[in-house]
């Protein structure tokens, strides 16, 4: 029985009224000895609890998507067949173009929790060494004969730690929501992918590529991000990849954009942290030198030029907030950088509410060809100016009203500026930082451009 079907779910509801209304029943009625009475009682009281506890247990996970199966609760799913030495550019070598085809059967992902048109495969990543799944949702545009020469843009969807890749469209239902604003016009077509990312039992791999653990950076930025190109109609221009994730997974996109300005050219990070010792299973806050390099402000810092990225940092204080303002100040053009501070708690509920905000910024980012003309009610000019926003401070979008506040941002030599609400949370910290209050201005709410 699967750990996040409805029968299981149901099946622990039954039990627990039937552990309630066992002791109701049989209390009194317990023959024998007092030892054997107290005993029998005491097994009672137990039952009630573990199967209280189950129910909540199951609630919580179905809501959060944090246990995908039985073995990724018990520690015993393994996802990784080897990890070899790949070098650098973590394609062992190979340049892009010359890797082997990935084309990649899909079927419908059979789980109603869901939502329409999602799609799901098991890849064997012949670079990273990974096997696991992938789930895929098309944008309505797809299928449409107007589109039938356009190759579409990508947004690979990261869950946090630990985490289901099921998660954006179960929990985020990101999907449900992009989809209406897809037809409208407001956000671009995006394919959005979700890989497994939760690779090895009782670790977090950072999403990075460590010999002999795992090659996880490999097989989300080389070998999905092939299979997708190979299989869908999808564009394998960087300008037209992103990706996105929260908690961990946020820190997950932030590493990846950074690392390859080749192959992604924006990253959203709701409630992120630079640091990876902020998530105790992380493999890369092992060593001091593994922690150093799979920091993405370290990584900002050191590249050897800046990369042409975009990036949105989104959070409370320094559960993301402080972190993009930490990027920011380290960024130079033509990186650019946006953190905006939001409220709520650490939680997939407030991750939920910025699903339509972060992707109307990232159309304003990436994908070009898909915009629907309208006018930008505000913003950054091309030479980093502030435009003059129309709504008088507030935005009224995907995610509903959001307040102007404090926040700041980078600009570089490209792209749009844009207001993007969202709603943050207090949860993975870096160990330290400075109170962003005490340097943060406040600026008016910008509308983000209509694609």
């Amino acid at each position: 029985m699967s750990l996040t079907g409805t029968p299981f779910f149901v099946t622990a509801i039954v039990l627990a009224v039937f552990a309630v209304l066992l002791p109701l029943a049989l209390w009194s009625r317990v023959r024998g000895p007092a030892l054997v009475r107290g005993f029998a009682r005491l097994l009672m009281v137990g039952f009630v609890q573990v199967t209280a506890v189950t129910v909540v247990f199951v609630a919580v996970n179905n809501s959060n998507s944090l246990y995908d199966s039985w073995g990724d609760l018990l520690g015993t799913s393994d996802n990784v067949g080897q990890a070899k030495d790949l070098g650098p550019d973590g394609t062992g070598g190979k340049k892009l173009d010359q890797l082997p085809r990935m084309k990649q059967a899909f079927d419908p992902a059979g789980d109603g929790d869901l939502g329409p048109g999602v799609l799901k495969t098991t890849l064997d990543g012949k670079v990273s060494g990974i096997k696991a799944e992938v789930y895929v949702w098309l944008p309505p545009q797809y299928d449409d004969p107007a589109y039938k020469d356009k190759k579409f843009p990508v947004v690979q969807v990261l869950s946090g730690y630990p985490g289901s890749p099921k998660a954006w469209f179960g929990s985020l239902h990101a999907n449900e929501k992009l989809a209406p604003l897809m037809k409208r016009g407001k956000v671009a077509p995006f394919i959005l992918v979700a890989p497994r990312t939760t690779l090895l039992p009782g670790a977090d791999t950072g999403c990075a590529n460590i010999p002999g653990k795992a090659n996880a950076d490999s097989w989300l930025s080389v070998d999905v991000r092939k299979m997708v190109t190979d299989t869908f109609r999808a564009s394998d221009k960087a300008s037209d990849w992103a990706v996105a994730g929260y908690s961990a997974g946020a820190h997950c996109a932030a590493k990846l954009a950074i690392a390859h300005p080749d192959r992604y050219a924006a990253a959203v990070s709701m409630s992120g942290y630079n640091d990876p010792a902020a998530e105790r299973d992380s493999l890369t806050a092992k060593t001091p030198e593994l922690r150093r390099e799979n920091n993405p402000l370290n990584m900002l810092k050191a590249a050897a030029a800046p990369p042409r990225i975009s990036l949105l940092f989104t959070g409370k204080g320094r559960d993301g907030y402080q972190q993009g303002l930490d990027l920011r100040r380290a960024a130079k053009p033509p990186t650019r950088v946006d953190a905006r501070q939001v409220d709520g708690s650490h939680t997939t509920l407030t991750w939920k509410r910025q699903v339509e905000s972060v992707f109307e910024w990232l159309t304003a980012r990436i994908a070009p060809e898909f915009r629907h003309g309208g006018q930008d009610g505000g913003g950054l000019d091309g030479a980093g100016r502030e435009g003059g926003g129309q709504d008088g401070g507030r935005h009224h979008g995907g995610g509903g009203a959001w307040q102007g506040g404090p926040e700041q941002q980078q600009t570089g030599s490209h792209g749009q500026g844009t207001r993007v609400p969202g709603s943050g949370t207090p949860g993975g910290q870096d160990p330290a930082g400075q109170d962003p209050a005490a340097q943060d201005r406040d600026i008016s709410s910008l509308s983000p451009t209509r694609r």
